[in-house]
């Protein structure tokens, strides 16, 4: 994996020193979004109505060989929330450099299941249990795909420090469009030295109609109690408006703990600029622990400027 980080990055650095841009354009696009959440009748809920927002600034520019070169900054609530830049080569791929964006690797496929709206774990499982994912910050990643063929590969030069250990992270994803409408892809990552991580997931679509499911695993090196996750789900488009899903996600949280089971609707409504949306999503056994469950109810409307 370091090999073929030095390769593509000294690639990267006589490609940019080779050629310059020109005909760049820059644009700005912003959201905003009204929000009635409902939680678990055991927590605190205080004041059940939010607003949030978001501006991106986004730009890109062809080098006098041809690449595209592409950045977005993205702000959310006044706080910086995301970046990156990348570089179209063509029928080459595309490189980039993602600060708190999974643009790559094992991150960018952590979770393939279709949904109308947010994923069955989202807001219940605060940790996240269960999804393969490793350190985000300023990642290296390579997308390519040739026929029905795609690779992904991401690497983190130090991590976090946090989740990892302080050293590299670094995943890879095969994805192979096996027929008409169906997609498989597997990949395996290093979160540092604490975990190893895998995924293999299959999703297939007939007309209005997505299915998936995927596996993951997360083996933890300072303890037996290593993840394995089944998630499965459905989603439908009613009509060009009106879409619907369901699903289910179970994490076997290891030895002498019960299964974390997430399930959840979801559905979204789109009128023009604006989408109306309603999410929930309960999790029994937080965590493993039995008895430690969780609920979350959203309805909102976004705007898109």
């Amino acid at each position: 994996m370091k090999n073929i980080t030095k390769l593509g990055l000294t690639a990267l650095a006589g490609t940019l020193v080779a050629s310059s841009a020109f005909a760049g354009a820059m644009s700005v696009s912003g959201s905003a979004k009204i929000t009635h959440a409902s939680a678990d009748e055991t927590e605190t809920q205080g004041n059940s109505f939010s607003n949030s927002k978001g501006i991106s600034f986004s730009g890109s520019g062809e080098l006098d060989n041809g690449y595209t070169v592409s950045t977005t900054y993205t702000m959310s609530n006044a706080a910086f929330s995301s970046s990156q830049v990348t570089i179209d080569m063509g029928d080459m791929g595309t490189v980039g450099l993602w600060n708190n964006a999974n643009g790559a690797g094992i991150n960018k496929y952590s979770d393939m299941m279709p949904t109308a709206g947010e994923q069955v774990w989202d807001d219940s499982d605060a940790d996240d249990n269960g999804v393969p994912l490793h350190d985000n910050d300023n990642m290296l990643g390579y997308n390519y795909s040739s026929g029905n063929l795609g690779v992904s590969v991401a690497y983190v030069n130090g991590g976090s420090g946090t989740t990892d250990g302080g050293a590299s992270d670094s995943s890879w994803v095969v994805t192979y469009q096996a027929m008409d409408g169906l997609e498989i892809g597997a990949g395996q990552g290093e979160n540092g030295t604490t975990q190893d991580l895998q995924t293999i997931y299959g999703k297939y679509t007939m007309g209005s109609i997505t299915v998936g499911y995927q596996m993951s695993e997360i083996d933890n090196a300072s303890s037996s109690a290593d993840e394995e996750t089944t998630a499965y789900s459905a989603s439908m488009a009613v009509n060009e408006d009106l879409s619907i899903s369901v699903g289910r996600h179970s994490v076997d949280m290891g030895p002498g703990t019960t299964d974390e089971v997430s399930t959840g609707v979801s559905a979204s409504y789109v009128m023009g600029s604006t989408t109306i949306g309603f999410v929930a999503n309960s999790t029994q056994d937080v965590a493993g622990s039995a008895g430690s469950d969780d609920s979350y109810r959203e309805i909102s409307m976004s705007f898109a400027f």
